[in-house]
Formats: structure tokens, sequence, C-alpha cells
């Protein structure tokens, strides 16, 4: 008889003569050896009888059936409890490569964190400077401010962020390197009209230094105002005729300066009814006449600046006696010199002279 057993078991001594043997197949054989028997039994466990003479089957207990069938559920479940605590933890776990690209993350983004903070802060910063720039500077100066969209505007064409997508963060690599550029262009636009502002602000000082803006004969040596700009009485028609200038009556002699600075265009004698008379070019339209002068100070072509001395008060040409007859021209047209005398007189001799201008009096010329 052929039998698969592979596990021969040595017989156990029991009380009563009983044997107990575990079996590996279904038949069972018995041999003996040095007076021992051995048996190959089946999977199902038997003992011998003495009494019968027989082999009866060993029934396991309900209760142990039981527990063992509960331990092995229990170890079941316990297996694939402690397997789903093993897929959970996967992700928690690192390797030394990992470890160290995490902590280079943690680093880029507290430099991002700062990178973008500090753009915030530049933007903050150029948002007052072109506020003040529009409002401020080029109101002063009576110029155009920059649009908003000239400003912010960005940059159109083909897609210049091309070379940043398939990222995992190519949407925020973009927004901050179109933040960054647009910053860029405003630090640019900016920069431009701070430039202009500068020119400007040069010009302007010159335009300032250039306007005829004080009194061309000082208080102290003055006798009177004799005459101002409008109508006046002609002295030697007795005709009512307008006066386009301003006489200041002084002593022959007295000092008369340049009320800005300008190119001497006249010194001489050449135009009817002024006399010895000077004509300074300011720039920008403006030209100061001097008239009736003693003698000069300047010659033509000659570069003068404002409060220099010019001349000196006499009666020459047309006139009455010894004064300055002033006229100021902007681009060609005789204008009130009253409008410019605020750089060398207080308020209270501006309201003095003034009052005295319009008085309706007979002129010295």
């Amino acid at each position: 008889m052929s039998y698969f057993c592979v596990l021969v078991v040595r017989m156990l001594s029991l009380p009563n003569n009983f044997y107990l043997c575990l079996a590996l197949n279904s038949g069972i054989t018995r041999f003996h050896r040095k007076n021992r028997t051995f048996y190959i039994m089946s999977k199902v466990k038997y003992y011998y009888d003495a009494q019968t003479l027989s082999y009866r089957k060993i029934k396991p207990k309900r209760g142990r059936r039981i527990g063992l069938t509960l331990l092995s559920l229990f170890g079941v479940f316990f297996s694939a409890f402690l397997l789903l605590l093993a897929y959970i933890n996967i992700p928690n776990f690192e390797t030394p490569k990992e470890r160290e690209l995490r902590r280079e993350i943690a680093q880029m983004e507290v430099q991002y964190n700062l990178l973008t903070k500090k753009m915030t802060e530049a933007e903050h910063v150029l948002n007052q400077l072109a506020h003040r720039d529009n409002n401020l500077y080029r109101t002063y100066f009576e110029t155009n401010p920059i649009p908003e969209e000239q400003r912010k505007a960005g940059f159109g064409g083909v897609n210049r962020y091309r070379n940043l997508e398939g990222f995992d963060h190519s949407d925020l690599l973009k927004s901050t390197s179109e933040k960054l550029d647009i910053l860029s262009k405003q630090i640019v636009v900016q920069s431009k009209s701070l430039d202009e502002i500068i020119q400007m602000a040069m010009n302007k000082e010159k335009l300032l230094e250039a306007i005829p803006a004080i009194q061309p004969v000082k208080n102290e040596d003055l006798i009177r105002m004799a005459s101002g700009f409008g109508y006046r009485s002609d002295p030697f028609t007795k005709v009512t005729k307008f006066h386009y200038g301003m006489d200041f009556t002084a002593p022959t002699g007295t000092p008369i300066y340049a009320s800005g600075n300008g190119i001497v265009l006249k010194a001489d004698n050449s135009a009817a009814g002024y006399g010895n008379h000077i004509r300074i070019d300011h720039g920008y339209g403006y030209v100061s006449l001097y008239a009736h002068l003693y003698k000069f100070n300047v010659s033509v072509g000659q570069l003068v600046r404002r409060g220099e001395l010019i001349g000196f008060v006499g009666s020459t040409g047309r006139s009455t006696g010894p004064h300055l007859h002033y006229e100021i021209f902007k681009d060609g047209e005789r204008i009130n010199p009253m409008n410019f005398y605020y750089g060398n007189i207080t308020s209270e001799e501006f309201a003095r002279i003034l009052e005295l201008s319009q008085q309706e009096n007979q002129s010295l010329d």
C-alpha cells in the first residue's frame, strides 16, 4: 500500500495503555523496531483502546475548536491592522535624500516669502512716488501727469513665460515673474519721469532767475514813483495817452540794476524818444527796457545777472527831468511791470507802489 506519510512520530506512553499519534494520511501503518511500535497515521487523530483492541477517533472538544477559530480570526485581523498601519505611515517614512529635499523646499518657501514682502514694499514706495509725481511735481511744473495704465502696463506680444510652464508651481512662478516685470517697468517709467522733473526744475530755476522780478531802482534812492502803467497826460502835448511803462524819479547818476538774468540786446540812443536806453533779453519771451539813462555800464552782447549795475539815471531823450522809464515786454507785447515786483520789496512797499502807479497824473516822458 502506498502512503504519503512524511512524519513519523514516536509513540507516547499513556495511562491505561492508550497510545496517541499524529497521522498524515488516511491509513494506519504499524511496525516494530527495538521493542518499540511506530505508527504512521492520517491527519485525523486516533487513540488505541486496549479493551476493544481497536483505534478510536479522538474528537476535539468544542470549546477548543472555537478557541482555535477565534485565535485564527484574531491573527488575521491583527495582521491586517498591522498592514494598514504600515500602508498609512508609508508617506511619513523619509529617506535621507527626501529629508534633504524637504529642507531645501522649506528654505525656498522662506526666501519666496521674503521676496514677496520686498516686492510689496517696493510697490508701495513706487505708488507713493507716482502719486507725488503726478499730483505735486507735474502740477507745479504745469505738465501732464503720467496715466496709471502707462505706469502699470504689462508686456504684450509673445508669451514671455513659456519657459516656466510644465512645473508643479508654474502659476506661482509665472505670477511672480510677471509682478517683477511690472515693477521693473514702473521703475523705468518713474526714473524717466524724474529725469524730466529734474530738467523742468533746472529750466524753472533758469526761468525764475531770468524773469525781471526786482525793481530796477532801489527804494532808498527814489524821490518818488512818478507815473505808472496806463493812461496818463503827455507832459508835452497835454493829451491823455497810454503810458506803457513806469517812471521812477531819482537824481541824475542814481544806479540802475538789471531786473533779471539776460543778455544785453541794445545799449544806445537809436530809438526815438528813449534817449540813452538799454534792452535786455531775458529769454522765455521776456525783454526789459531802461530809458533816459545818463550813461551805460554794459555793452551789447554782455551777459548780466539780476541785481547787476547796468547804468545810471539821466534825462536824455524825450524827458522833462531825471528819471528812469522802465518797460517789460512778453512775446513782443508790453505788460505792466507791477506784476513782477516780488523779488526785493515788502508787501507794504508793493501796496504803496501799486497805489501810486494807479494815479492818473502826468508822465515824465
